[in-house]
């Protein structure tokens, strides 16, 4: 068996009766959520993974933080600083960082904008809370015992 047939066999005991699955056309299907001007995410989500569709506009700064997930950075357009653990590179198309779980990190663009996309595992907890609210605001569905007081 070679490692083609390997990597791409079916076995008949994995995903027995599994079903599902979704196509999702990023820019029309998932909401937008801006947590500061100029950093729009867009999130795709499945039971295990998160793939975070990011848009930096130039001179955006998503500041240094730190989450449980562990996380998976890959430039596809543009570039911006990328910092990790202290370590800051300027990241370019085709760049990844792998930051694991308590790490902190943060990114920034200059005069150019970033395409990005973050992958995360488990699903990113903040952005999760962040696109329900969004989507029950949006709904009107928000329950008032839980929004911020003014």
């Amino acid at each position: 068996m070679s490692d083609a047939d390997r990597y791409f066999a079916m076995d008949p005991q994995v995903g027995k009766g599994a079903t599902g699955g979704a196509f999702v056309e990023v820019d029309t299907d998932v909401a937008a959520v801006e947590f500061v001007p100029g950093l729009v995410f867009r999130p795709v989500v499945g039971n295990k993974l998160m793939a975070n569709f990011v848009r930096f506009s130039p001179n955006t700064e998503a500041p240094v933080h730190t989450h449980d997930e562990e996380q998976i950075t890959i430039v596809i357009e543009g570039e911006f600083e990328f910092e990790l653990a202290g370590d800051v590179r300027v990241m370019r198309p085709g760049m990844a960082a792998v930051v694991p779980p308590g790490v902190p990190h943060g990114a920034r663009t200059h005069d150019t904008s970033c395409f990005e996309i973050d992958v995360f595992h488990p699903p990113r907890q903040a952005l999760l809370e962040m696109t329900r609210a969004s989507e029950e605001e949006a709904a009107g569905t928000t329950d008032p015992s839980t929004a911020p007081p003014d």
